[in-house]
């Protein structure tokens, strides 16, 4: 399906290492970069056995510019992306540390624009296309009745927002740049900050209008259409995998 590899990150779990699998059941070179690199060899481990063509495990915090630098020195110029890694600290607003919001930001928002910069950067001196998908979230688009979130939704608000804007800067050089915005999927994420896993079902089953958690294989299997041919005139648009959560009224009325 790619002739060039398809470079995740966040690999090494969740949403991230089922894209990495998507693509290598399709005979894709995979690059799973992490900055867990035990999980991300293991991600590169079992993409091998699921049909890569190749596949290599990066050690890459991505709110790091000579992490993420080094990493694609490493992988070179991939024909797709994945800018996926991300993390979510929760707390109401005028208790939150600074610092737990800065991290944030910078996994979320800075980590999307070092790793698509060092992609874009390589794409174009490569003079070829190419495919970029960042992961956004309905936090960037509405409020969480849970609360505590504003950290991670200005991130993925700041994503989607870049998205946008990249996806014209680069259209001329036919890469194009798009999000996924996944909804309550079943991932550890979900249950950051020991959140009760029963409840979150019950939860999901009440109010999002399909009825259940989403799987990860289900928001890959979106993103790998983003990533490739097949999207191939979609660029600067968001691609929501939620369930109907988002095309929900609260109202009952």
């Amino acid at each position: 399906m790619w002739a060039e590899t398809v470079a995740v990150t966040g690999a090494g779990s969740g949403i991230g290492r089922a894209v990495l699998l998507a693509a290598a059941a399709r005979g894709a070179r995979v690059a799973a970069l992490d900055v867990d690199l035990s999980a991300a060899s293991a991600a590169a481990d079992e993409a091998l056995t699921a049909g890569a063509s190749g596949a290599v495990a990066v050690e890459c915090d991505v709110s790091s510019e000579a992490s993420v630098a080094a990493a694609f020195d490493v992988i070179g110029a991939p024909g797709a992306v994945f800018a996926n890694a991300g993390i979510e600290v929760n707390a109401p607003l005028h208790e939150f540390p600074a610092d737990a919001w800065e991290r944030v930001v910078a996994v979320n928002l800075v980590g999307v624009f070092l790793t698509c910069r060092e992609a874009l950067r390589r794409l174009v001196e490569a003079g070829r296309g190419g495919s970029v998908v960042c992961t956004s979230s309905p936090a960037a688009f509405v409020g969480h009745a849970g609360g505590g979130n504003s950290a991670y939704a200005a991130s993925k608000g700041g994503v989607s927002a870049f998205v946008r804007s990249a996806a014209l800067d680069y259209a001329p050089h036919g890469i194009r740049v798009n999000a996924v915005v996944p909804g309550a999927t079943d991932t550890a994420m979900l249950r950051v900050g020991g959140a009760d896993l029963g409840r979150i079902r019950e939860a999901a089953a009440a109010q999002i209008p399909l009825g259940r958690l989403g799987r990860p294989d289900e928001v890959a299997a979106a993103v790998l259409w983003l990533l490739s041919g097949e999207s191939s005139y979609v660029t600067g648009s968001h691609l929501v995998c939620d369930g109907g959560l988002m095309a929900k009224s609260a109202n009952d009325f």
